[in-house]
């Protein structure tokens, strides 16, 4: 989060767009931040989008339009099942630009992304810049804050909700690995440090927070067989 994983994908639909190529930009219904038919980055920058519920609508809904490029952004909504669906469109001769979060609040990696990672042609990892009071360092992490105190390590692993707002005591940060802070677990034993199959959503208010360390590019560019 805060690296402009956003921004970056919606320039590479734009050049595409200007080369004279069709585009189709996917994101998971479970993201609230904007309406379902458009995507917005927090710089504000906009590009229509579709809304799916899971992964298994993404293949049919590329079939009801004709495009080119597919982009699915914050691919860790679809869970591990989104990694075979890239790899399936890539494979009939779609250039496909997937977008997420490669680990989650606790630092672990996160959903179909060390998958996609693998099966990429191409990456492109960016950073934010670390927020703790003095670094100023590269962030390589999402610092979740629950009641200004950092989340505990058997939190929800993906919250519908939150804000990022500074003065919110539910908030999400940019930090280093120095910086970074995971609570023991709040019902007993810690959890190990392993990537879970993501949970059912919770939603507390407004935004979408996933958490992460780097923001993921995977580009599959494959010719029709």
């Amino acid at each position: 989060m805060f690296a402009g994983k956003t921004d970056e994908l919606l320039r590479l639909l734009r050049r595409a767009s200007v080369g004279g190529r069709s585009v189709m930009l996917i994101r998971p219904s479970a993201d609230t931040r904007s309406p379902a038919e458009v995507a917005e980055s927090r710089s504000g920058a906009r590009f229509d989008s579709i809304a799916v519920g899971s992964a298994s609508d993404i293949v049919p809904t590329v079939m009801t339009a004709r495009a080119e490029v597919i982009a699915i952004d914050e691919v860790e909504f679809f869970g591990y099942e989104v990694a075979a669906v890239a790899d399936r469109l890539a494979t009939d001769g779609y250039e496909v630009i997937v977008s997420g979060l490669d680990t989650d609040f606790a630092g672990r990696p996160f959903g179909a992304l060390p998958n996609l990672l693998a099966m990429a042609d191409s990456v492109t990892k960016l950073s934010a810049v670390c927020v703790f009071p003095g670094c100023g360092e590269e962030a390589t992490r999402t610092q979740r804050l629950v009641n200004n105190e950092p989340a505990a390590i058997d939190d929800a692993l993906i919250v519908v909700g939150g804000t990022e707002g500074a003065r919110e005591p539910d908030r999400y940060e940019a930090r280093c690995r120095t910086h970074h802070r995971v609570a023991p677990a709040r019902h007993g034993t810690n959890l190990a440090f392993t990537s879970p199959e993501p949970e059912a959503l919770t939603s507390p208010e407004s935004g979408v927070s996933s958490s992460n360390g780097h923001d993921e590019f995977s580009l599959s560019e494959l010719p029709a067989p």
